[in-house]
């Protein structure tokens, strides 16, 4: 009889370990898609904002380029088209970030990194581990008490 119970109970502790690594699983496969999903959303909101912002910035350059070139022509001086120069990069920089390929050669630079330059990665001591967070707290903690 005690056979049979102690039976019947591993095969329920055996089918209850089961689900529970089944459920671990997909808890971390949603934890998993959320984070990418919120990743995505997160580099569309960026590439969205550059792009609005090329729309004002585009037409700030376009009229600063107008103004000073006329002003450069009426007072006959070409030193007043300098500042041109370096809103023309800004601008270009802009221009590849919104509808450009900067975002895959920066994606293809950070995985460069991971492959051949990871001791760049490393943070300074180390990991953190949760012995150090405890150690941490405690010495923040105005509530903890040690027995």
């Amino acid at each position: 009889m005690g056979f049979v119970f102690s039976k019947s109970m591993n095969d329920s502790l055996k089918a209850q370990q089961e689900f529970m690594a089944m459920n671990s699983r997909l808890q971390l496969e949603r934890q998993l898609l959320m984070q990418n999903q919120m990743r995505e959303r997160q580099t569309a909101m960026q590439i969205a904002w550059t792009r609005e912002f090329l729309k004002y910035f585009g037409t700030f350059f376009g009229l600063a380029a107008v103004g000073l070139t006329a002003r450069a022509i009426k007072k006959k001086n070409p030193g007043v088209l300098l500042p041109i120069v370096p809103l023309s990069f800004i601008f270009a920089y802009q221009y590849d970030m919104g509808y450009g390929t900067l975002l895959q050669r920066i994606k293809g630079e950070a995985e460069n990194i991971l492959d051949t330059q990871s001791t760049l990665l490393e943070l300074p001591k180390g990991p953190l581990t949760y012995e150090e967070l405890e150690k941490i707290r405690r010495s923040q903690s105005k509530f903890f008490v040690e027995k």
